[in-house]
């Protein structure tokens, strides 16, 4: 069937070779997408670029600045970009696509990144049946950072054939069936997917904003950091928030989401509708998100353009409903040692 493939088909792409990689761990197969990793293979690179008409590996003879060892941890200097080589390559069949994006703690710590691919137009998109390698590119935009090799930064979802969205009235009957938000019906908004407000107003306090000047963060280091020395944390004012240029903040929606276990949700990150500002870097929600009680959304928002005042409330981001390929027993969950079911407002798992 059509939609996105679920656990067990990506342990049977690995098993026949569709996904290539040494070492593949177990647990970087989620419920609907698979967890990718670093190689030791690193550029610096002079700028960002699509390699529409060759290889990636060919363009990098004439963009990379040096080339880095990841078998060391490095230290990923904020706003220079770098390009790394990831450990998972593809040799994809049957009409098999996809795409990817950032894992959850990746946009946490505005971590910009995207992959690409060869001879690919646009960036995050794997073609129908591609062979070949993966690169990712990755620009911290907060943080100085510590990479090393095997650390994975973004997730690859495929699909068979073709995506098999849920349509706003599928959605609104679906709601009906099963609550996929924690609003009543009359408040909850479906309008080209599940709209999501920002939440100013119900917790003292409502959002972090990132340092200027912090210490480097070793991305290997889980629950090993302290807060305070790399966020400022923002109280309630008013139900209003000045999203500052250039400054990277983390809030939360008001709503509680829910994804059924026989569906998987995307966020649309960038919406110029609702304001000149970007919300949530990292896209996928699995399967089994937030059932039971529900799971707020964590948003990271960010402009660059001008500042842009938020109120409580305000339409910030969507989710799209897609339908999964087959029923999956493995869903989003403590099972399989998920860090952010049935979370509030929370920093990635790196923080203490």
């Amino acid at each position: 069937m059509n939609g996105s493939l679920v656990y067990q088909d990506y342990i049977n792409l690995i098993d026949k070779n569709f996904i290539v990689a040494k070492n593949i761990m177990k647990n970087q197969i989620q419920p609907s997408s698979i967890d990718l990793s670093l190689s030791e293979e690193c550029y610096e690179i002079k700028h960002s670029f699509l390699s529409y008409n060759s290889k990636v590996r060919d363009k990098l003879k004439d963009l990379a600045i040096k080339k880095i060892n990841l078998s060391k941890e490095f230290i990923f200097k904020k706003n220079k970009t770098y390009i790394v080589r990831l450990n998972e390559s593809l040799n994809l069949q049957k009409n098999i696509f996809g795409h990817c994006n950032p894992k959850s703690s990746t946009g946490r710590l505005d971590i910009f990144c995207r992959s690409l691919v060869d001879y690919a137009e646009e960036y995050e998109k794997i073609p129908k049946n591609y062979k070949g390698e993966i690169f990712l590119e990755i620009t911290s935009r907060s943080f100085n950072i510590a990479f090393k090799k095997n650390n994975s930064l973004n997730q690859l979802r495929l699909i068979n054939k073709n995506h098999s969205y849920l349509t706003d009235k599928q959605l609104i009957n679906l709601n009906k069936k099963q609550r996929i938000s924690n609003q009543n019906k009359n408040e909850i908004k479906i309008n080209n997917g599940l709209k999501l407000s920002v939440d100013l107003a119900r917790s003292n306090i409502i959002a972090y904003v990132a340092k200027k000047h912090t210490p480097v963060l070793n991305f290997s280091k889980i629950k090993s950091h302290m807060i305070k020395d790399y966020w400022n944390i923002i109280k309630k004012d008013k139900k209003k928030l000045l999203i500052e240029r250039n400054k990277f903040y983390i809030l939360r929606s008001k709503e509680k989401v829910v994804i059924p276990s026989n569906l998987a949700g995307e966020m649309i990150p960038y919406d110029t509708g609702i304001g000149d500002f970007r919300a949530h870097y990292a896209g996928f929600f699995d399967p089994g998100f937030g059932l039971s009680n529900g799971s707020y959304a964590v948003l990271e928002v960010k402009t660059n353009e001008v500042p842009f005042l938020l109120e409580d409330g305000q339409t910030i981001a969507r989710i799209k409903y897609e339908k999964l390929n087959k029923n999956s027993n493995i869903v989003y969950g403590k099972d399989i040692k998920s860090n952010y079911q049935n979370q509030g407002l929370k920093l990635s798992k790196h923080f203490k």
